[in-house]
């Protein structure tokens, strides 16, 4: 072991890639911390990851034991095995998922999107074992490259929002709130509280009770919804009555009652909280379901809310088809970024096409 050790420090380029793979995780760490509702956080992790691959990577050959050289390069073969078999046969997962959530959720557009990635990526399979277009000229081809790297862009966003909502669910509590604002859902018969809203509402109490139990005051719930066309009442009043009838004091909850989606949640609970607390400097955090509050702190973020997220537990089962639609929503949120950077991948392609076909990069 001492030997390894005085072969490491007599590498200076092992002690460099050391310094450089710590200068990435505190990038990370800096950034994630002062603001973890950034979609640059996930790719300042996967900075840090692919630095932490070379690192580890020169430090295990720099140590010349071939046991350990040999289980390292297992390990990789095992990694690579692995990926490739789940993205081979992510279809089937994708399709008995749209079965699960078929049999047990409503029968809506949005319960489907399952199906349609996994009948998609069946598509894409075929089209890739069969190809079709081997004996096209060389520039129609290329220009048939740009969906694949258009695609390929794509799963690196939804890789990045994945890694974005995973850190999300770790973000420090800190059990010292003023505010713990309740995002509203849809009631049920019009005026009834359904299980996923309530669950919102208990995680809420529940962090409440909390914090009182750390010697600390009883925050107040803002209850943030509006009435929709087809309910008897508003959102946040059917809200405040369940929350009454769990225990909490009416004293301690404030109506929001005009709301229409989430940035005016956070936008028009925002506007409460500041009224009642008499300035902005308000501490608050926001409540809705596990998947929901990555995009939810994006769209507090736009609103001028400085809060941040508590997730509720959500059914495994319909975590995969909830997480596609979150990331569509995420990515139509930033949609004119993304069109100039799916508009770059053509003109690259076609300016490409374009030479192959006259002649010009042979």
């Amino acid at each position: 072991m001492i030997r390894i050790f005085e072969v490491l420090n007599q590498n200076r380029s092992f002690i460099i890639l050391s310094l450089i793979m710590l200068a990435t995780l505190a990038v990370f760490l800096i950034s994630w911390l002062k603001e973890p509702r950034r979609l640059l956080n996930g790719i300042l992790f996967t900075i840090f990851l692919l630095a932490f691959g070379v690192w580890l990577t020169v430090m295990i050959l720099s140590t010349s034991l071939r046991p350990l050289i040999l289980t390292y390069e297992i390990l990789i073969v095992l990694f690579v095995a692995t990926i490739t078999l789940l993205a081979a046969f992510s279809w089937l997962f994708f399709l008995w998922n749209a079965y699960i959530v078929w049999k047990r959720e409503s029968h809506t557009l949005s319960n489907l999107l399952t199906l349609f990635i996994g009948i998609g990526i069946i598509v894409v399979w075929l089209v890739a074992l069969v190809g079709p277009f081997r004996n096209l000229p060389s520039w129609v081809r290329i220009l048939l490259y740009a969906p694949t790297a258009i695609l390929d862009y794509l799963l690196f966003v939804a890789y990045n929002f994945l890694v974005n909502l995973t850190f999300y669910q770790i973000v420090p509590r800190q059990y010292n709130q003023d505010y713990l604002i309740v995002l509203g859902a849809g009631l049920s018969h019009g005026e009834q509280v359904t299980p996923l809203l309530a669950s919102r509402i208990n995680r809420a109490i529940e962090y409440a009770q909390k914090q009182v139990t750390k010697g600390r005051k009883m925050p107040k719930f803002i209850m943030s919804g509006g009435k929709g066309v087809d309910e008897k009442v508003s959102e946040a009043q059917a809200m405040t009555e369940y929350a009454i009838a769990r225990g909490i004091e009416p004293k301690d909850i404030l109506l929001e009652d005009n709301s229409k989606n989430t940035y005016q949640n956070m936008k028009f609970s925002a506007a409460v909280a500041a009224k009642d607390f008499g300035s902005k400097n308000y501490k608050a955090k926001f409540f809705s379901n596990n998947y929901h509050i990555f995009r939810a702190s994006l769209y507090a973020k736009e609103a001028d809310l400085n809060a941040n997220g508590v997730g509720c537990y959500t059914r495994l089962y319909f975590l995969p088809n909830a997480i596609v639609r979150e990331f569509a929503a995420v990515l139509l949120l930033k949609k004119k970024r993304h069109l100039v950077a799916i508009f770059l991948i053509i003109l690259f392609f076609a300016i490409y096409a374009l030479f192959d076909f006259t002649g010009i990069i042979h």
